[in-house]
Parts: C-alpha cells; sequence; structure tokens
C-alpha cells in the first residue's frame, strides 16, 4: 500500500474512525474502533491512545493532512497543555433543578435555532453544569468544540469552527454569524478558541507525536468540522445534489436531515420549524443556515433488533427482508414512536410494538419501516423535497431506502458509494474539487403500497404522543 496522502479521523458517537485516502480521493485503507463512556463522560483518553497508535499503521507513507471530524453536541477545555476537565458525555443527564436553572437562561428557538434537547445535547447545558461543578478548572480553561478537540491533540493549537458551534448548541445565531446572546453574557463565548474556517491548517504535527507515529513533522492538521456537515459537504460533490433543492440524511446513531434549498430559491423561514419536534438550524462550512430534523434511528433499531445494527442491512439478508415487507403490511405489523424519548419528530410517544411480528426476518423489516416512516414525518417538517440522498450504514438497508421512496414518490431517493461518506466529505475540505467514487444510485420504491400503513401508523403515533 501506497500513495497515503490524507488522513481523516472521525470521532462519531459510538465509532471512531481513521480513513487513509489516496491524492485522487480513493480510500486505501481504514481501521475503527468502538468507543464507550462512562460516568458521564467520553473515553476520550482511551480514543487518543487508539488514534496515536494507529497512526503508525501508516509510519512512512507521504501523508500530508490530516482532518478530524466529530460528533455534535460535544465540547473539550484545555488548561495548561491538557484536558481542563473530562468531556461531558451528551447522553449523561443534568439534575432537574440544574437544567431547569439553565433553560432560564437560553435564548429563543427563533434566536440560535437550537430546540431544547434533553440531557446535554444543548452544549450550552453542559457548560452549565461544569461551571458549577469544575469551579476555576472551568473558568480558566478555553474551550474547543469536538472536533477541533483532535486537532488541537494533534498540534498543540485550539480553535472553534462554525459547523461545530452551529449544531443546537445554543451557542450560536445563524442568521447574524456571531455567539448567542446568553454565550456572550455567560461570558463563554471570549472562553472560545479563535475561529477559524473548517478548512484552514491550524498547525502542524507536534514532534513527539511524529516521533510516535513515524509521520513527517510537516503533516498539516485542518480546524475539521461536525460530522453531519461533513456528510452534506459529501453530498455536495455530485452534480445532481451540488447548488440545488436537495436533502442528505445521514444515518448513524442519529438519523440527521439536512436540507439546501439551492442557490437560487427563496429562503425558507427558519423560524417555522417546529422546535419541539427535533427540528434545528443547522451551520454549513460557509456559514450558511441549514434547515434541519434528527432522531435517533441507528439507536432505536439497535434497540428493536437487539443485535449488531449491521443485521438490517447486511446484504446476504436483503432478499429475505424485502420479502417479508407484504406479511409486515397486510398484518398491520408496526413500530410506534418514540423508542429514544424525548427526540424525533414525536418526543412524547411511548414507544411499542403494535401486533409484533413473530418471524425473525418480519420484525426486522418492521424496524426498517419503522425508521423510513419517522424519517419521512422528519423530512415532511423541513420541507424537504426533489432530492434525497441517504448515505451512512442504513444506506444499504433495502427495505429503509426503498420505504422512503415509495412514501415520497414526488421525490428522487438516492444513495451513494460507500466510500463517499462522512471522511469523504472532510477530505474535500482539502480540496474541493474532488469527485466522488462511481455516481448516485436511484432507490425504486418498494412494490408494495404504503399508503394506507402510513395513515394508520401516524395516526397511532398521533393518539400516543
Amino acid at each position: 500500500m501506497t500513495g497515503g496522502f490524507a488522513i481523516v479521523l472521525d470521532v462519531g458517537k459510538t465509532l471512531a474512525k481513521l480513513s487513509l485516502f489516496a491524492r485522487d480521493g480513493h480510500m486505501l485503507d481504514r481501521v475503527t474502533r468502538p468507543n464507550a463512556a462512562s460516568s458521564g463522560a467520553l473515553d476520550t483518553a482511551a480514543t487518543a491512545d487508539w488514534v496515536i497508535a494507529s497512526l503508525a499503521r501508516w509510519a512512512g507513507q507521504p501523508v500530508e493532512f490530516i482532518v478530524p471530524v466529530s460528533h455534535g453536541a460535544s465540547v473539550a477545555g484545555v488548561r495548561h497543555g491538557k484536558l481542563a476537565f473530562p468531556v461531558p458525555d451528551y447522553e449523561a443527564e443534568l439534575p432537574p433543578t440544574m437544567l431547569a436553572e439553565y433553560r432560564a437562561t437560553r435564548d429563543p428557538f427563533a434566536v440560535t435555532g437550537s430546540p431544547a434537547l434533553p440531557a446535554g445535547l444543548n452544549v450550552g447545558a453542559q457548560l452549565h453544569r461544569l461551571a458549577a461543578d469544575c469551579g476555576p478548572a472551568f473558568a480558566e480553561a478555553t474551550l474547543i468544540p469536538g472536533a477541533q478537540y483532535w486537532a488541537w491533540l494533534l498540534t498543540g493549537v485550539a480553535t472553534s469552527e462554525v459547523t461545530s458551534l452551529g449544531c443546537h448548541t445554543d451557542l450560536w445565531c445563524p442568521a447574524s454569524g456571531q455567539f448567542s446572546p446568553m454565550a456572550k453574557a455567560r461570558g463563554w463565548a471570549a472562553q472560545f478558541a479563535p475561529l477559524v474556517h473548517a478548512g484552514d491548517v491550524v498547525g502542524t504535527l507536534k514532534p513527539d507525536l511524529a516521533a510516535l507515529t513515524g509521520l513527517a513533522r510537516q503533516v498539516k492538521v485542518l480546524a475539521g468540522l461536525h460530522d453531519s456537515n461533513a456528510a452534506l459537504l459529501a453530498a455536495r460533490g455530485f452534480a445532481t445534489i451540488a447548488d440545488n433543492d436537495a436533502t442528505v440524511l445521514s444515518t448513524g446513531t442519529w438519523f440527521i436531515a439536512m436540507r439546501t434549498p439551492g442557490l437560487m430559491a427563496q429562503a425558507v423561514d427558519l423560524t417555522a420549524l417546529p422546535e419541539a419536534r427535533d427540528c434545528l438550524v443547522n451551520v454549513d462550512v460557509s456559514g450558511r443556515p441549514v434547515p434541519s430534523a434528527r432522531f435517533m434511528g441507528g439507536r432505536e433499531i439497535e434497540s428493536l433488533i437487539q443485535i449488531d445494527t449491521r443485521r438490517v442491512d447486511i446484504t446476504p439478508d436483503q432478499p429475505h427482508l424485502l420479502a417479508a415487507v407484504e406479511h409486515v403490511v397486510a398484518t398491520g405489523a408496526m413500530v410506534l414512536p418514540t423508542l429514544a424519548p424525548g427526540n424525533g419528530p414525536f418526543p412524547a410517544g411511548e414507544g411499542r410494538w403494535h401486533n409484533c411480528p413473530v418471524d425473525w426476518y418480519s420484525r426486522r423489516a418492521a424496524a426498517c419501516l419503522y425508521a423510513a416512516l419517522v424519517a419521512d414525518a422528519s423530512l415532511d417538517l423541513i420541507g424537504a423535497k426533489d432530492r434525497l440522498l441517504v448515505e451512512g450504514r442504513f444506506a444499504e438497508a433495502q427495505v429503509f431506502v426503498r420505504a422512503l421512496a415509495a412514501l415520497r414518490p414526488g421525490t428522487r431517493v438516492y444513495t451513494a458509494n460507500v466510500h463517499n461518506d462522512v471522511s469523504f466529505g472532510a477530505l474535500r475540505l482539502i480540496d474541493p474539487a474532488l469527485a466522488p467514487e462511481g455516481g448516485l444510485t436511484e432507490i425504486s420504491p418498494l412494490a408494495t403500497d404504503l399508503t394506507a400503513y402510513r395513515q394508520a401508523w401516524r395516526a397511532l403515533a398521533q393518539t400516543q404522543s
């Protein structure tokens, strides 16, 4: 293996990936590691050890760049060259009184495009808790968003950037492109490291890390970006998506739909988004507001099938799962939202089976139909139309993507080569002209009519919400 030009470090909530790319955008190698969290904090130290050890895999490669990517709702603090406090896990609950105190200080949705979310999914809530619990260690820390923490680890240079600050943090105003009034009033805006562009080189590899990994001291490290925005950037490499009215549905632990209305379209009224149904405003690498909706699809599917989530998209099983759809629909077997309480377009729903099938393929097919139905509702909320690109690990789940095509007959649904993912989007920060491998695959809808099934599902979903 030769010719490694750039490495993308993608630290997701449940999985970390390191991908080696050639100059033409072809992925040469990839290694992964499951992430863990304990006692309300992410296992950042173990992930860092893994990153350094894994980079040594490519010692001697002519690597010129490293680009970090990370999930949203992540913030670190550094002080005297080390972490000032453990990096919080956004799923850690705040004490009710503390959460109520915080919510009394946050700005309206119309200002930030950031809804009030459970636990620490608003970074502002994490900062509120850290300020109370960590005292001087917090007050004296330089704050860094998740992706830029990894850039700091590799270079020693602390920075911030807008895609990370603008993903339901409560800290950013998408319309004005500056920190929110609350972030300024609490003094947090002043604590954040200087703002740079996601594609800016923030520094080169630290000498000790160059020695440990065998990579050149001259390797340049970019600031990096939020993972869903990296998926959006990858999708924009396709002419069909590019500057058209299109939506990218990124699928992993979270299913996140991000709509770009197109350069010639009228501006979307972001204040019309329903805050209470997990809609929000993300910010792309150029600082433009992006209407978005999300739900915890990967986590929900995992809870339904109680086995590795690959089981719904593993290639040999696809014909069996597709064949099970007709029986699932005919018997009215369905999953009602929401299995991740407080999230998605039906946040108050109590998730449960309705007419749970006995057959294992039917249960998994019904789980895929559930994900498609929730995604369909989320896409309606942000006005998605014309084109939809499904990317990520569930793009290979045929029942899911073909159900989406059936539920949205006015939308052309596409998937792409598996390598044209978050990591490829991050790579396009180095060279925006990079073309994705292969073309888009247009998805044909399921043969089974889902009209009555969706009507019944939505009626039941509304009655229990």
